[in-house]
Protein backbone atom coordinates (compact mmCIF):
# COMPACT_ATOMS: atom_id res chain seq x y z
CA UNK A 1 0.00 0.00 0.00
CA UNK A 2 1.43 3.37 -0.99
CA UNK A 3 1.13 6.54 1.10
CA UNK A 4 -1.39 7.95 -1.37
CA UNK A 5 -3.73 5.03 -0.62
CA UNK A 6 -4.10 6.37 2.94
CA UNK A 7 -5.75 9.61 1.83
CA UNK A 8 -9.15 10.60 0.50
CA UNK A 9 -9.67 10.53 -3.23
CA UNK A 10 -10.43 13.50 -5.45
CA UNK A 11 -9.04 17.00 -5.31
CA UNK A 12 -7.35 16.61 -1.93
CA UNK A 13 -5.32 13.64 -3.15
CA UNK A 14 -4.31 15.65 -6.24
CA UNK A 15 -3.23 18.46 -3.91
CA UNK A 16 -1.12 16.05 -1.88
CA UNK A 17 0.44 14.64 -5.05
CA UNK A 18 1.12 18.15 -6.33
CA UNK A 19 2.66 19.11 -3.01
CA UNK A 20 4.88 16.00 -3.16
CA UNK A 21 6.05 17.08 -6.62
CA UNK A 22 6.91 20.50 -5.24
CA UNK A 23 8.85 18.87 -2.38
CA UNK A 24 10.72 16.67 -4.88
CA UNK A 25 11.72 19.73 -6.90
CA UNK A 26 12.70 21.69 -3.79
CA UNK A 27 15.01 18.92 -2.64
CA UNK A 28 16.57 18.07 -6.01
CA UNK A 29 19.54 20.36 -5.41
CA UNK A 30 20.25 18.89 -1.96
CA UNK A 31 18.81 19.97 1.36
CA UNK A 32 15.69 22.11 1.40
CA UNK A 33 16.89 25.60 2.29
CA UNK A 34 15.09 28.06 4.56
CA UNK A 35 13.43 30.01 1.72
CA UNK A 36 12.24 26.80 0.10
CA UNK A 37 10.93 25.59 3.47
CA UNK A 38 8.91 28.78 3.94
CA UNK A 39 7.42 28.36 0.45
CA UNK A 40 6.67 24.69 1.10
CA UNK A 41 4.79 25.60 4.27
CA UNK A 42 2.85 28.25 2.36
CA UNK A 43 1.99 25.78 -0.41
CA UNK A 44 0.92 23.22 2.19
CA UNK A 45 -1.53 25.73 3.65
CA UNK A 46 -2.72 26.79 0.20
CA UNK A 47 -3.29 23.17 -0.78
CA UNK A 48 -4.98 22.31 2.54
CA UNK A 49 -2.29 19.80 3.53
CA UNK A 50 -2.54 18.77 7.21
CA UNK A 51 0.52 18.72 9.46
CA UNK A 52 0.50 14.90 9.44
CA UNK A 53 0.28 14.81 5.64
CA UNK A 54 3.03 17.45 5.42
CA UNK A 55 5.36 15.29 7.52
CA UNK A 56 4.61 12.17 5.47
CA UNK A 57 5.25 13.95 2.19
CA UNK A 58 8.46 15.60 3.42
CA UNK A 59 9.68 12.20 4.63
CA UNK A 60 9.08 10.42 1.31
CA UNK A 61 7.75 12.64 -1.52
CA UNK A 62 8.52 10.12 -4.27
CA UNK A 63 5.67 7.89 -3.03
CA UNK A 64 3.07 10.23 -4.55
CA UNK A 65 2.20 10.18 -8.28
CA UNK A 66 1.65 13.22 -10.51
CA UNK A 67 -2.01 13.92 -11.32
CA UNK A 68 -2.92 14.96 -14.87
CA UNK A 69 -5.47 17.74 -15.46
CA UNK A 70 -7.86 18.41 -18.32
CA UNK A 71 -7.72 22.17 -17.76
CA UNK A 72 -4.71 23.93 -19.30
CA UNK A 73 -5.17 26.71 -16.75
CA UNK A 74 -4.89 24.22 -13.86
CA UNK A 75 -1.77 22.68 -15.41
CA UNK A 76 -0.21 26.11 -15.80
CA UNK A 77 -1.13 26.98 -12.20
CA UNK A 78 0.67 23.82 -11.01
CA UNK A 79 3.73 24.66 -13.11
CA UNK A 80 3.70 28.24 -11.83
CA UNK A 81 3.76 26.93 -8.25
CA UNK A 82 6.74 24.76 -9.12
CA UNK A 83 8.62 27.60 -10.76
CA UNK A 84 8.10 29.69 -7.62
CA UNK A 85 9.67 26.98 -5.47
CA UNK A 86 12.51 26.39 -7.94
CA UNK A 87 13.34 30.09 -8.08
CA UNK A 88 13.25 30.47 -4.27
CA UNK A 89 17.05 30.36 -4.51
CA UNK A 90 17.00 32.67 -7.58
CA UNK A 91 18.36 30.06 -9.96
CA UNK A 92 17.44 26.94 -11.87
CA UNK A 93 19.90 24.19 -12.58
CA UNK A 94 19.84 21.53 -15.29
CA UNK A 95 18.52 18.85 -12.91
CA UNK A 96 15.59 21.06 -11.93
CA UNK A 97 14.83 21.76 -15.60
CA UNK A 98 14.75 18.04 -16.34
CA UNK A 99 12.43 17.36 -13.40
CA UNK A 100 10.05 20.18 -14.24
CA UNK A 101 9.88 18.95 -17.83
CA UNK A 102 8.97 15.47 -16.59
CA UNK A 103 6.37 17.04 -14.34
CA UNK A 104 4.93 19.12 -17.20
CA UNK A 105 4.61 16.00 -19.35
CA UNK A 106 3.07 14.15 -16.40
CA UNK A 107 0.51 16.94 -16.12
CA UNK A 108 -0.51 16.30 -19.71
CA UNK A 109 1.55 18.72 -21.83
CA UNK A 110 3.19 17.39 -24.98
CA UNK A 111 6.98 17.26 -25.11
CA UNK A 112 7.12 20.27 -27.46
CA UNK A 113 4.61 22.32 -25.47
CA UNK A 114 6.45 21.53 -22.23
CA UNK A 115 9.71 22.79 -23.77
CA UNK A 116 8.07 26.06 -24.88
CA UNK A 117 6.38 26.67 -21.53
CA UNK A 118 9.52 25.92 -19.56
CA UNK A 119 11.70 28.12 -21.76
CA UNK A 120 9.24 31.02 -21.51
CA UNK A 121 8.75 30.54 -17.77
CA UNK A 122 12.50 30.65 -17.18
CA UNK A 123 12.65 33.91 -19.14
CA UNK A 124 9.84 35.33 -17.02
CA UNK A 125 11.23 34.19 -13.66
CA UNK A 126 14.74 35.40 -14.47
CA UNK A 127 13.49 38.80 -15.60
CA UNK A 128 14.42 38.31 -19.25
CA UNK A 129 11.21 39.82 -20.60
CA UNK A 130 11.41 41.72 -23.84
CA UNK A 131 9.90 45.20 -23.99
CA UNK A 132 6.70 44.07 -25.71
CA UNK A 133 5.95 41.54 -22.97
CA UNK A 134 6.88 44.01 -20.26
CA UNK A 135 4.62 46.63 -21.80
CA UNK A 136 1.77 44.14 -22.17
CA UNK A 137 1.99 43.10 -18.53
CA UNK A 138 2.08 46.68 -17.30
CA UNK A 139 -1.01 47.60 -19.31
CA UNK A 140 -2.98 44.42 -18.65
CA UNK A 141 -6.01 44.96 -16.47
CA UNK A 142 -6.55 42.49 -13.65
Amino acid sequence: MSFSDLFDSGEHLRNINHFASIVNLASVDGEINERESVLLERFARKLDISQQEYKMVIKNPSEFPISAYNSVEKRLERLHDLFKIIFADNEIDREEEILIKRYAIGLGFSNEHADKIIKRSIQIFTGQLNFEDYHYLLNKEN
